[in-house]
């Protein structure tokens, strides 16, 4: 299997707001970036649409080491949450609907594709590719607050 480094943040402007995404992909020393957004959004959906376009852009299985600054995102995968979820008809330990099960059955089924390490970092600290995520990610919420 290919290494494949990824970079993923995503950004709101309100919680609900216009909200955007950035992405680094990286292979033997080559990068690409990805950006997207939403009119009407929250940020942890961004955070899982980073993730979730990061790869689906891959075209065959790869092994991934996926840095992001989310514990939402990483905590919900790594500590079994949201396949409990989806389990349980996305209904959370505490009887509450599971926020975002659209992102999450996307997420789980490219998950079972790759195999992926995620690794969490600490967001607005100096880390150079998070930074450039996060920049990603605000300039296409601004697009879609109309700046």
């Amino acid at each position: 299997m290919k290494h494949v480094e990824v970079f993923t943040d995503g950004a709101c402007s309100g919680n609900p707001g216009p909200g955007g995404y950035g992405v680094i992909l990286r292979y033997k020393g080559t990068e690409k970036e990805l950006s997207g957004g939403d009119a009407h959004t929250t940020n942890n959906r961004m955070e899982m649409m980073a993730v979730i376009t990061a790869l689906e852009t891959l075209k065959e299985p790869c092994e991934v080491t996926l840095y992001s600054d989310s514990k939402y995102v990483i905590d919900s995968v790594t500590k079994g949450w949201a396949k409990s979820w989806q389990k349980k008809g996305w209904i959370k330990s505490n009887k509450e609907k599971a926020l975002n099960p659209d992102l999450w059955e996307k997420l789980l089924g490219l998950l079972d594709r790759h195999k992926v390490e995620f690794v969490w970092v600490k967001g607005h600290a100096g880390h150079p590719e998070n930074e450039r995520c996060d920049r990603l990610a605000v300039e296409q919420s601004q697009k879609y607050r109309g700046e």
